[in-house]
């Protein structure tokens, strides 16, 4: 189980990785980000109501990096025009409020009984993946709004 904990930790690194380098394309960082979270996802699958503490470790270690990853895509915007600023607002509200349903799911993770883990594991997986999603899109978005 150490096992997939440390694997999630290297997508997550992997993923940043990604998104600092400058060698590549934008295309080519998100593909990698989207395979990353692709992977994660597929990951979580495995994850029994015995493993549920593992669980539950790895996918608030995905939402810390996320939201650390949120804090410096705001911080962007926030040094860009107004009017980016204005069109990034609902995006990065909408963000935070994915932010919030995961975290809302990881609790949910948490208090999981052996009955309800596997709608709750599936959850958690949905809101992780819809999150990763529209991350994917705002990275995209401002990378598409604000040259580099």
């Amino acid at each position: 189980m150490k096992n997939k904990i440390w694997l999630v930790t290297i997508f997550a690194t992997a993923a940043l990785a990604a998104g600092c380098n400058k060698d590549q394309t934008t295309e080519q960082q998100l593909n990698k980000v989207q395979a990353d979270a692709q992977q994660t996802a597929e990951d979580m699958k495995d994850y029994t109501f015995a493993e549920k503490a593992d669980f539950v470790t790895a996918m608030q270690a995905q939402l810390t990096k996320m939201d650390s990853d949120l804090d410096a895509l705001s911080a962007k915007i926030a040094s860009s025009s107004d009017a980016v600023q204005a069109e990034a607002k609902p995006k990065l509200q909408a963000l935070r409020d994915q932010s919030a349903q995961l975290k809302q799911q990881l609790a949910d993770a948490q208090n999981a009984t052996e009955s309800t883990w596997d709608s709750v594991k599936t959850g958690t997986k949905k809101a992780y993946a819809s999150m990763a999603q529209g991350f994917t899109n705002a990275r995209q978005w401002v990378s598409d709004k604000i040259a580099p």
